[in-house]
C-alpha cells in the first residue's frame, strides 16, 4: 500500500523505477542505476551503465530527462584518465537520449562502478506499471539475451571479438524507440530485461497483474555465443541465482532445452524491454520493431492464472 497520496509508483510489484506526482499533477519518474564493468573498455562501459540506468525510466513509459553521475573509482590504485573515459561513455548515452548531467556524486572505492541517477517525465495516464498487463496479451521481447553469460565469457578470456562487439551493441542500444513503436499498439505494460533476466522481470508484470504466462522458450533470441557458453557452464552465479529463486513458479514442459531455461534466468544488462501488447496488434507490432532493426520476437502469451502466477516453459 502506498503511503502517500503523491506516490504513484512505488516497490510493492518491484517496478522499474518510481513515479510520483507533483503539487501542480505533472508525473516525475525517479530511478537509479549501478554496475560493475562487464567490458574492458572504459568508455564502452560507461555507456553500457548510463544506457542501462536510463532505460528504467522508458520502462516506465517515461521520457527521461536529467541525471546525476555516481562514481565508484579506485582512484588510489586506477589513472584517473580511466574514470574520464568511463564518464565520456556515460555522457555519450546521455547525449543520445536527450539527458542533461547535472552533477553526481563519486566514492572512493576498491572496486571501479558506475550508473546514474535519472529523473523523467510522464503524464499520469501514460505510466505503463506492472499492474497494467492483460490476460491475452502478447509478450514481445526486443533485444536479444545472453549478456550475463557473454559477459562472463569476456571475464574468462574466451568470448570472441565477435561476440563482445554483438553484446556491447546491444547493450549501448537505447530502448527509446521501441517504446515509441510499442506505444503506437496499445503496449499494456512493460519491463526492462535486467538482472533478474527475462523470468524475473515476467515475475514481477505477473504479480502485479494476477496473471500467468507461457515462454516459448524456441522463440526467444540470443546473442551470438550465449548458447556455446552457456554449454560450456558459464552462466553468472546471479543466473543461477536468479533461477533457483524462480523454480517455485515455474512450470517447465517436458522436453524442454534445458539451456534455454537457464538463459531464460540469465541475468541481464541493458536488455530489451518486454512488452505486453494487445494480441491483435501484436504481428504489427512486431514487424514495426524489426523494421526498425530489433531483433524482437514474441516469445509469450498472458492468461488468467488457475491459482498462484506461474510461468509455463515449452518449445
Amino acid at each position: 500500500m502506498r503511503a502517500r497520496d503523491d506516490v504513484v509508483v512505488d516497490e510493492e510489484f518491484s517496478d522499474d523505477a518510481a513515479i510520483v506526482r507533483t503539487g501542480s499533477g505533472a508525473g516525475v519518474v525517479l530511478t537509479a542505476d549501478v554496475i560493475a564493468p562487464l567490458v574492458d573498455d572504459p568508455e564502452a562501459f560507461g555507456e553500457i551503465a548510463a544506457t542501462n540506468a536510463i532505460s528504467d525510466v522508458y520502462a516506465m513509459g517515461g521520457e527521461p530527462r536529467w541525471a546525476l553521475n555516481l562514481v565508484f573509482f579506485p582512484d588510489d590504485v586506477l589513472p584517473l584518465d580511466v574514470l574520464h573515459a568511463i564518464l565520456r561513455g556515460g555522457a555519450r548515452a546521455c547525449a543520445r537520449a536527450g539527458v542533461a548531467i547535472v552533477g553526481g556524486h563519486s566514492v572512493r572505492d576498491a572496486d571501479v562502478k558506475y550508473g546514474l541517477s535519472v529523473t523523467g517525465e510522464i503524464a499520469l495516464d501514460q505510466v505503463l506499471s506492472n499492474r497494467g498487463a492483460k490476460a491475452g496479451d502478447a509478450l514481445i521481447l526486443t533485444k536479444a539475451i545472453g549478456t550475463g553469460v557473454v559477459g562472463s565469457a569476456i571475464k574468462a578470456g574466451v568470448a570472441s571479438a565477435d561476440e563482445i562487439d554483438a553484446a556491447v551493441r546491444s547493450m549501448t542500444r537505447l530502448n527509446k524507440d521501441a517504446l515509441a513503436i510499442a506505444r503506437r499498439h496499445g503496449v499494456t505494460a512493460c519491463t526492462d530485461v535486467t538482472g533478474f533476466g527475462v523470468c524475473g522481470h515476467l515475475r514481477n508484470i505477473l504479480r502485479g497483474s494476477s496473471l500467468s504466462a507461457a515462454v516459448h522458450l524456441n522463440a526467444l533470441p540470443l546473442l551470438p555465443g550465449a548458447r556455446k557458453h552457456a554449454e560450456d557452464k558459464l552462466l553468472p552465479g546471479g543466473s543461477r541465482a536468479n533461477r533457483a529463486f524462480l523454480e517455485p513458479m515455474l512450470s517447465i514442459a517436458a522436453g524442454a532445452d534445458d539451456l534455454l531455461v537457464s538463459l531464460a534466468c540469465d541475468a541481464q544488462t541493458s536488455g530489451g524491454l518486454l512488452l505486453c501488447i494487445p494480441a491483435a496488434r501484436a504481428a504489427a507490432c512486431l514487424d514495426e520493431l524489426r523494421a526498425a532493426d530489433h531483433p524482437a520476437s514474441l516469445i509469450g502469451e498472458l492468461h488468467a492464472p488457475d491459482g498462484p502466477p506461474m510461468i509455463t516453459l515449452d518449445g
